[in-house]
Parts: C-alpha cells; structure tokens; sequence
C-alpha cells in the first residue's frame, strides 16, 4: 500500500534480464544432472558414443569411399555435431517453461527468459563437448587442419538458430495440442537423422536425389560447414542463405504464435503436460 516503486532505467532492466537469463541458463544445464561437470560429460560421452557409432557404420558398409579426401573422422564429426546442436536445441527450447507455468508469477520471469536460457543453454553444452572431442582427438590421434574455422563455426551457429526457430514453432503449439507438439519434436529428430544429409555430401548425389534433401535448412549448413572445413571441398548445391532466411522466417511465425499463445495462456495448460 505505501510501497513506492522506484523507476529503473533501461541498463538496469537490461541487466537485470541478463543476470536472470544467466541464472536459468545455468539451471538448464544442469537438469539432466544435479552436478554441473556431470551433465557436460554426459554430453559428451553421447557425443563420443555418436561418433563412433557412425564410423562404424560408415565402414561396415564400405561407404568411407563417399566421404570427402581428407581426415575421416572430422568429416563424420562435421555432421554429428551440427545435427546433435540443432536437434538438443529443439527439445530445450520445446521443454522450456510454458507461459502458464507457476515460474511466470515471478515479475522478471517471462517466456522470453525461458526460451533464451534454454537455447544458450543447450549452445554451451554442446560447443564445449564439440571442443573438448576435438581437443581429445587433435592430441590424442592427429592433428586437425580446419580450411576455414570463422566459416565452419557460423554455421554451428546457424544449425542452433534454426533450432531455436523450430523449437519455439513448437512450444507455441504445446499449450494448444501438448501430445502432438512432443510427437511432432520426436519426429523432427528421427527425420533428420537421415534428412540432415550429415552421411554424404550434396555434391555427390545425382539430381533427383538432392530434390529429397534441399528443402532441409540443416542439410545446407552441414554441407556449408563441410566446404569450410575441408580445402578441397567447394558445395555447389547448398546455400547457407537459404538456410537464414528460411530460419528467420520461422522464427518470425513462432515468435507471432508464441504471443498469441501467451496472451491466451491458462493455468489449466499446466495439467495437461
């Protein structure tokens, strides 16, 4: 009643904003562990676990003569760890706190908080276990030549971005229709597991092949990455353009469903997830 709010000017909001975005980044990190190392060695033994896996595979079925001449192995790593950045994003973003949950009675708390700190949540954990495998593998095996490192890691950059975008498409649909949300996330990973291309290059598949892959923004930025990483190659049926601007678009429509959403928000969604 005689409690006299004070105004804050906009430094102070903005970092207010960032010390709160920074707090449940850290929080994202570590819901898979209640120790913050554990959860990133977790991470990265999937990611090690993914490689080989591949690799395995990739030999099994005498398919290293499709690869890229060069290092084998980073040419795997090129696609996993692109895939692994976008596909984790979509489902920290999807699992991000909903404007119905009880976090948003908190002033400062709002949707926008939660999407930014899952998503760069996710981006740390997986730049860290992407550099940490590299580090391993560049002592432990070989040295690493990447042509172009600034290009290579734009394009992890765009794959997180087109995470996020697909990610808040479908957390504003999650309120509204919470099983199809969660199938359709499943489905988006299971997908590109072979849409993504990260198993050939675009250059090597005949036309009516590449008709099936270049709609998938995250084929361009895995076939981009890999004409950085490797001097002798130079993609000429993907675009990194494509994939921003598609990107953009998508996160445009989900950030438009997410107000919508969040302006229709009841606190009887909560039951429902």
């Amino acid at each position: 009643m005689f409690k006299q709010d004070a105004t804050e000017t906009r430094l102070k909001s903005a970092t207010t904003v960032a010390e709160l975005i920074y707090h449940m980044t850290v929080q994202s990190v570590r819901k898979t562990h209640a120790n913050a190392l554990m959860a990133i060695g977790l991470n990265i033994l999937q990611t090690v676990i993914f490689v080989m896996a591949f690799y395995l595979l990739f030999v099994v079925l005498g398919m290293r003569s499709a690869a890229i001449r060069g290092d084998f192995l980073l040419y795997i790593m090129t696609g996993i760890f692109l895939y692994m950045v976008n596909t984790r994003t979509v489902t920290a973003v999807v699992g991000s706190e909903g404007p119905s949950s009880p976090m948003m009675k908190h002033r400062p708390m709002t949707t926008a908080v939660a999407i930014g700190a899952a998503a760069l949540g996710s981006l740390y954990t997986q730049v860290l276990s992407m550099m940490v495998v590299l580090y391993v593998y560049h002592v432990g095996w070989g040295p690493i030549s990447i042509h172009y490192w600034p290009g290579a890691f734009g394009m992890v950059i765009l794959a997180w971005f087109y995470g996020v975008a697909v990610g808040i498409i479908l957390l504003a649909i999650k309120p509204w229709f919470p099983q199809f949300a969660a199938t359709t996330a499943t489905i988006y990973t299971r997908v590109n597991m072979i849409a993504s291309g990260k198993m050939f290059v675009a250059n090597s598949l005949p036309g009516y092949m590449l008709v099936w892959f270049d709609w998938n923004p995250l084929f361009h930025t895995i076939d981009q990455a890999r004409g950085f990483t490797f001097v002798n190659y130079f993609p000429h049926f993907s675009d990194w353009h494509y994939a921003l601007w598609t990107t953009c678009v998508l996160l445009l429509l989900g950030m438009m469903g997410e107000f919508y959403t969040r302006r229709h928000a009841s606190l009887s969604w909560e039951a429902r997830r």
